[in-house]
């Protein structure tokens, strides 16, 4: 059998794959099998931010290899240390917890924001409210936080404790805080699984001083908005708000799994020893990679990244084929004419490779794709959209 094949035999059916087996790559370019290349506009669903086969990537986590590849959270490890300290440098946030994926990161969330409301208010205060249209994870708990039915209907019943406002309406989530006992309000920034739809700026602000006002939590999800993607080193950069906490984790660790956590100054100490765990969160190979990720995410590339998404935007409002375009930084949803399945397709047989986001071509390329790729990409997509 080829690796297909064994792939449909083996591995339990939960993906609706493309037919393409990826060996290899460099930069933003990927090779098949068979030796075709691809320029890569999915990077691993916004993974691999500085493209395969990074080498200052791979020289900070083989050189950490090489010492010790995993020592648990009993002992202490330089690298997870040195990558809290540049996470909480570059944020101002105060401390971090890691674990290995975007929806630990906001279980993490979850329950910081519940023990901090029981201890101020009470153990009754443990609504978290969320928008509709969003997705915050595929556990029991964060499907519950998720505020799709469709990923809620074959998974009842529902961990308890999560209802949803509608995105980019203060009254409604005013209407929520006045119904029930309120912990914290968690949102992205823009909601990427729902469509790649950004929330205003108003709407935003609001949220923020609604959480002063009551003493709510704000968590702000940036597993994929964050790590230089939109622009900013986290996107509630670019909406001057300060978050009392903040998750991330896909491109964090380059290609590693990685989650963190990062808990502002009202929850830095909320957690005790025994509160909470992870076997593998804050692993010295992933968090190597990840500090040499996040140390090159400076002012030069997020100049580099808004340039780009300028002309993305540019280059496909209006252009035929297309009804619509939304999204920020290099984080694009494009809404076609043509079913955008047929899209994707047709763009792989041209060599690019583009994923979807709801009814969505989304594009999600890596920050330093260089330019000249980006516009072959592009002109490729333009030319199937029509």
């Amino acid at each position: 059998m080829n690796t297909q094949e064994k792939d449909k035999e083996y591995i339990a059916s939960t993906y609706g794959r493309f037919p393409l087996t990826i060996v290899s790559g460099n930069g933003c370019r990927v090779t098949d099998e068979e030796g075709k290349e691809y320029i890569d506009l999915g990077t691993g669903i916004a993974v691999n931010v500085f493209g395969v086969g990074d080498e200052e990537w791979i020289r900070a986590v083989t050189e950490q290899l090489s010492k010790v590849q995993h020592t648990s959270n009993l002992f202490y490890s330089k690298p997870c240390a040195d990558l809290a300290e540049e996470l909480c440098k570059r944020t101002g946030l105060r401390k971090v917890f890691f674990s290995n994926s975007g929806a630990e990161a906001n279980e993490t969330a979850v329950k910081v924001a519940r023990k901090y409301a029981a201890e101020k208010k009470g153990s009754e205060h443990n609504v978290v409210i969320t928008l509709k249209n969003s997705f915050h994870g595929r556990t029991v708990t964060m499907l519950s936080a998720t505020g799709q039915d469709t990923f809620h209907r074959d998974f009842l019943p529902l961990t308890e404790g999560f209802v949803y406002a509608e995105a980019n309406n203060l009254d409604d989530v005013k209407r929520l805080v006045k119904e029930n006992k309120v912990a914290a309000i968690m949102f992205e920034t823009v909601q990427g699984e729902g469509g790649v739809l950004p929330l205003t700026q108003d709407f935003v602000k609001g949220l923020e001083e609604i959480g002063k006002r009551e003493d709510i939590l704000l968590i702000v999800d940036e597993v994929q908005t964050g790590n230089g993607r939109c622009g900013a080193l986290y996107n509630y950069m670019n909406y001057s708000i300060t978050p009392d906490i903040v998750t991330t984790a896909k491109g964090l660790g380059g290609g590693l799994p990685l989650g963190a956590t990062m808990l502002g100054e009202k929850v830095k100490d909320v957690l005790h020893p025994g509160d909470h765990g992870s076997t593998f969160g804050g692993n010295p190979v992933a968090t190597a990679g990840a500090l040499s990720i996040i140390k090159r995410i400076d002012e030069k590339l997020l100049s580099e990244v808004r340039e780009k998404s300028e002309y993305i935007f540019s280059a496909f409002k209006g252009a035929e084929g297309v009804k619509s375009v939304s999204g920020a930084g290099l984080m694009i949803g494009i809404e076609t004419e043509k079913d955008a399945s047929e899209v994707l397709s047709l763009a792989r047989e041209k060599g690019v490779i583009a994923i979807k986001a709801k009814n969505k071509v989304r594009l999600l390329p890596p920050l330093n794709i260089p330019m000249d790729d980006l516009k072959k990409a592009v002109e490729v997509l333009l030319e199937v959209m029509k």
